[in-house]
């Protein structure tokens, strides 16, 4: 369907937002990408910068309305994001999608299976940059529920953590210079929500209040879409571990 619409005398804005945490996409993006897609840099245009609020917090509004229009993205026009896909989601795409919607934009939507889904079908890709014409989007901040520490805490909710196993359980810490989880986190690895083609899958979806959280708010996103999906509204601890740790005072827990 996505084939059809970029082939289309209207296509849809399509954003890149191929991201790791050692680096972004811009080398994956020059060396081919869909047709008409414009590079979306995950730090640089999706997130404020990095401090104490985290790795990857909220961008002021301003800052992500002036991002946005430079990417095409137009007022009643829809969105599609897309990263690199495959097993082990960065949650890259579901980022972009997540903080468009919080900004108010309503038509937006992630490319299932990514990058690798769009090159298994054999369909066509460019190694041309694209060149949008400056969009007229406006934020309007608040189109997604967000999480902070306060609820990500509260006992009455259901806090999902989307990171690796080993790195709930504090065995290891690749990132930040704490491990650990917050107390009374589920784990939910994001990887449990794509099958083996890298497809979204369903996940066992909790009763009551539920968040998500990860290492700095971009692959629990990828809970967010996939209990999205489902029906499911779920608030973003955007912050995260990252913000999480830096006052010492509060609790960190460790194993299962």
């Amino acid at each position: 369907m996505l084939a059809e619409l970029v082939r289309s005398a209207q296509p849809p804005t399509l954003l890149d937002v191929r991201w790791t945490l050692a680096k972004d996409g811009r080398a994956a993006y020059a060396a081919g990408h869909l047709p008409g897609a414009v590079f979306a840099d995950l730090d640089e245009d999706l997130c404020g910068p990095p401090g104490a609020g985290g790795r990857h917090p909220l961008p002021e509004p301003a800052a992500l309305e002036i991002a946005l229009r430079g990417l095409g993205v137009r007022a009643g026009h829809p969105v599609v994001v897309y990263d690199a896909g495959g097993t082990n989601p960065t949650g890259a795409a579901a980022r972009a999608w997540w903080t468009l919607r919080w900004a108010g934009i309503d038509d937006v939507r992630v490319l299932d299976g990514g990058y690798a889904a769009w090159l298994a079908a054999g369909l066509p890709t460019t190694t041309d940059p694209a060149t949008p014409e400056v969009g007229d989007v406006t934020v309007r901040p608040g189109g997604m529920p967000v999480w902070t520490e306060t609820e990500a805490a509260d006992p009455g909710r259901v806090l999902l953590d989307a990171r690796i196993l080993p790195r709930y359980r504090g065995e290891i810490e690749p990132v930040d210079p704490v491990a650990g989880h917050i107390p009374g986190a589920r784990s939910l690895p994001a990887a449990e929500t794509v099958d083996e083609q890298g497809l979204l899958r369903p996940v066992e979806a909790p009763g009551g209040p539920v968040g998500a959280y990860c290492g700095s708010g971009v692959t629990a996103a990828q809970l967010v879409l996939a209990l999205h999906e489902q029906g499911v509204p779920a608030a973003l601890y955007v912050g995260s571990w990252s913000h999480w740790i830096t006052d010492p005072d509060r609790p960190v827990a460790k194993g299962d």
